[in-house]
């Protein structure tokens, strides 16, 4: 839950290198009907802050439910909502997902995502 906690305060910090020290590497990503890989850090494209800001007026975004459904010493799945939300405080809208955790080089990180969000 470190790992998610970590990513989370970096995504809403706008920070990219430290949501990139969150991910192992290549990182798969599925959302809207495609397949995205990030092969290495600073391949995550992160004009996604822009964007979420221009189309919805996104100013943060919180987890909801985060729950381990299989894990062993090398792997995770976690079941993970998330709400995001306008800079009025208002709900952008809350997404499901999956979150693929693995144990590499050391540490945990994020190694795929797979989302029901833009």
């Amino acid at each position: 839950l470190r790992v998610l906690d970590r990513f989370m305060a970096a995504l809403n910090a706008h920070d990219a290198a430290a949501m990139d020290a969150e991910m192992h590497f290549p990182h798969v990503r599925l959302a809207q009907g495609r397949v995205a890989v990030y092969e290495k850090p600073g391949s995550n494209p992160m004009d996604l802050f822009q964007r979420l800001k221009a189309e919805d007026d996104w100013l943060r975004s919180r987890w909801g439910r985060r729950e381990l459904i299989q894990f062993s010493e090398v792997k995770a799945h976690y079941v993970v909502d998330y709400a995001r939300f306008r800079s009025d405080d208002s709900v952008i809208g809350v997404y499901e997902s999956l979150y693929v955790l693995s144990f590499a080089e050391g540490r945990w990180g994020i190694l795929a995502r797979s989302s029901f969000g833009p």
